[in-house]
C-alpha cells in the first residue's frame, strides 16, 4: 500500500525523498501510517521495479539531492492498482477486537477505554482542521484542481468515520453505566 501512495503523490510532480515525506505527512497520513525509514525503503525498491527514476542534483554545501519522477510504468502500475477491482474495504479492525474480549476487564476500566477513545477521536478531528490549507497548497502543483476533490472526499470520510466512533464510543459509556445502576 506504501509504495501505491508513493507512486500518487510523485504522479503529481517530481519530489524529494524529504518533499515526500512531508507530503505524506500532511494528507497520507491521516489514514496510513509510514516512518521517514519505510518511505526511503520503499523509494529504493520502486526505483529498482522502475517505477520511479531518480535524479541526482548537485548542491553547495550540502549532500546532493535526490529528485524522484514517477515513470511510465510507474504510472501504469498506479493506475494498475487504482483498477483492481479491490474497494479497499477490510472488516479487520482491531479496535473491535479488543472490545469483542473487554469483558475480561472491569466496568470502570472500559468506561475509561471509551472515553480515552472519544478523547482520541475528538484530538483527530482538531487535526483534521488543517487539511483545507495542506489541501489548497498542494493543489496549487495540479494541472488538473478537480483532482482535489478526491482529497477532500478523503478528508470528509475521516471526518465521518471519526465522528460515528465518538458516537459509537459514547453509546457504549451510557450503555456500560446504565448497567451499573441496574
Amino acid at each position: 500500500m506504501l509504495k501505491h501512495g508513493i507512486l500518487g503523490l510523485v504522479n503529481y510532480c517530481e519530489m524529494t525523498g524529504y518533499e515526500i515525506m512531508q507530503a505524506f505527512r500532511d494528507s497520507l497520513s491521516f489514514f496510513w501510517t509510514a516512518q521517514t525509514s519505510q518511505i526511503y525503503r520503499e523509494l529504493q525498491t520502486l526505483e529498482n521495479k522502475r517505477w520511479v527514476s531518480k535524479t541526482v542534483v548537485p548542491q553547495q554545501g550540502r549532500p546532493d539531492k535526490n529528485v524522484y519522477a514517477i515513470t511510465q510504468e510507474g504510472r501504469g502500475e498506479l493506475l494498475r492498482w487504482l483498477s483492481d477491482g479491490n474497494l479497499g474495504v477490510d472488516a479487520r479492525t482491531p479496535m473491535l477486537m479488543k472490545v469483542f474480549f473487554m469483558g475480561e476487564k472491569s466496568r470502570e476500566e472500559n468506561i475509561r477505554y471509551f472515553e480515552d477513545l472519544k478523547t482520541y477521536c475528538r484530538m483527530f478531528l482538531e487535526s483534521l482542521e488543517m487539511v483545507p490549507e495542506h489541501i489548497a497548497a498542494y493543489s496549487a502543483y495540479l494541472d488538473d484542481r478537480e483532482k482535489a476533490l478526491y482529497w477532500e472526499m478523503t478528508v470528509e470520510y475521516g471526518r465521518r468515520n471519526t465522528q460515528a466512533c465518538m458516537d459509537w464510543a459514547q453509546s457504549c459509556i451510557e450503555r456500560l453505566k446504565g448497567e451499573e445502576d441496574r
